[in-house]
């Protein structure tokens, strides 16, 4: 599935939102990928023993009503696909930083 400009962009305004370079360098965070929803994914340091419920994956999506879900997900032993294990909706974009902090467990920033 190809993704165009717009999702892109969303997903481009998502990372800048949750606080860009600073928030990859504190997360280790990596694998970024646009979603068609839209939104924006990627996926967090396996090694890390500092992730709350071993959460591997999180997914930021654009609501149509200008709101976040922001989705966190693991991987269970055994199993191929992700499992959705805590979900926040109705997320405005200056919450996304300490959203993510309470979901994972990781801080954004010093």
């Amino acid at each position: 599935m190809s993704i165009d400009n717009y999702h892109l962009m969303v997903a481009k305004t998502i990372l800048t939102q949750i606080g860009g370079q600073r928030f990859i360098t504190m997360t280790g965070a990596r694998q970024f990928i646009a979603l068609d929803t839209p939104g924006l994914q990627f996926d967090l340091p396996c090694d890390s023993m500092f992730v709350k419920q071993k959460i591997r994956r999180v997914q930021v999506r654009l609501d149509p009503c200008d709101t976040y879900t922001v989705l966190a997900l693991t991987k269970q032993k055994g199993q191929l696909d992700y499992v959705v294990v805590a979900q926040q909706s109705g997320i405005y974009c200056d919450m996304l930083e300490a959203i993510f902090t309470d979901v994972t467990g990781l801080h954004t920033r010093l």
